[in-house]
């Protein structure tokens, strides 16, 4: 059983929650599911959520927001590529009557 610490230990406890950040943003996550219209059906999924946002700056979601548009452009790039030699192939080894190439 947990021991029931002292008044001052639990106070220092408090303080060290307060000064590192996470009484705030436990705060905020809060505040956001309260002022949410339509309150999600898995609270602790959304709390989780929006405690993993807080630490992250503008800039954070700019690089990623770029990186994931540039993923997406090379992933259409490439799926266009992949049309094309398929394409070619076709031309030199037709589709057996399975799906595969003939061999």
């Amino acid at each position: 059983m947990a021991h029931r610490g002292a008044p001052n230990a639990r106070e220092k406890f408090r303080r060290y929650l307060e000064k590192a950040g996470v009484v705030e943003s436990f705060t905020a996550a809060l505040l956001a599911l309260y002022e949410q219209s339509e309150k999600p059906t898995d609270a602790l999924e959304f709390v989780k959520q929006h405690l993993g946002a807080v630490g992250q700056t503008s800039a954070d979601m700019e690089a990623l927001q770029k990186e994931m548009i540039d993923l997406r452009q090379r992933c259409a790039r490439l799926e266009d590529e992949n049309k094309d030699l398929k394409n070619r192939l076709q031309r030199y080894e037709p589709l057996s009557e399975g799906g595969g190439t003939a061999i």
